[in-house]
């Protein structure tokens, strides 16, 4: 057993209102074992409850981000039950996510293939480095990213999603923000600062504001028009009543920062 195999499969650090969650299997390229899948599990749901928290940071160590699941365990596992439960844990893990009440940044460095593609699709924003790739690629092994595919095809056009889904081939970070599927490529040395940058401007808004908006934004997305500009309201009309915005808006009108309420 070497000296990562005994270290947590995914560690986790807050400071200053931002979490970081970091996938620390290097060796195996950050592979979703059950271990790991467990881990950010627990701490996604910890996170959740933290009102301290404004924003989280999905990071991971070594030169992948991470290479999906764990192709040992899953060729271990006999039967359709054990597969199902797998891929349920892998997909709460996803849901969890975009159920957290604050912005998640993907903080990709490495290569992104399969479920952790999937990973960087379920995140609210993703900044690569400009030495990323990402891949869907379980079809090369004859199974094809059926659960990666949710992700993906809600980040990315149709046709390219298809395309990506049945060839197994690899995009650049060029490629994936200009498909849609991150926001920004960066020079691999700029990377921690062009992270930084996006959260400090999350950071700097008011956190009732945020809890809001993004817990509005996914719903609103499944509705008929009529219906999300409804619920839309509704959700802006709960935002007026709190506090933030009354600061924010005496803080324009007399030209100064405002001071959000935590």
């Amino acid at each position: 057993m070497n000296e990562h195999d005994q270290e947590p499969p995914v560690l986790a650090s807050l400071r200053d209102g931002v979490a970081t969650l970091r996938l620390n299997r290097p060796q195996q390229l950050n592979a979703l074992s059950d271990a790991m899948l467990e881990g950010l599990q627990r701490e996604l749901d910890r996170l959740a409850g933290d009102r301290s928290v404004r924003c989280v940071v999905l990071a991971a160590n070594g030169r992948a981000f991470s290479a999906g699941h764990d192709l040992g365990e899953m060729r271990r596992l006999q039967g359709a039950e054990p597969c199902r439960a797998l891929f349920a844990r892998c997909s709460r893990v996803m849901l969890s996510l975009r159920a957290l009440p604050v912005p998640v940044i993907a903080r990709v460095q490495g290569v992104a293939t399969a479920a952790g593609c999937q990973l960087v699709g379920s995140c609210d924003l993703a900044i690569a480095a400009d030495t990323a790739r990402f891949a869907v690629s379980g079809i090369n092994v004859g199974l094809f990213c059926s659960t990666p595919s949710v992700a993906l095809s809600r980040n990315v056009a149709t046709k390219r999603a298809f395309d990506l889904l049945v060839t197994g081939r690899f995009i650049d970070a060029a490629t994936a923000c200009a498909w849609g599927l991150i926001n920004e490529s960066v020079p691999a040395e700029a990377l921690d600062a062009a992270v930084e940058r996006k959260v400090g401007e999350i950071v700097a808004k008011s956190p009732a504001a945020i809890r809001h908006g993004k817990a509005m934004f996914y719903r609103q997305l499944a509705m008929p028009l009529p219906e999300a500009y409804e619920f839309a309201g509704e959700v802006m009309a709960r935002n007026m009543l709190e506090a933030d915005v009354a600061e924010g808006i005496d803080a324009f009108l007399e030209r100064r920062s405002p001071v959000w309420a935590t």
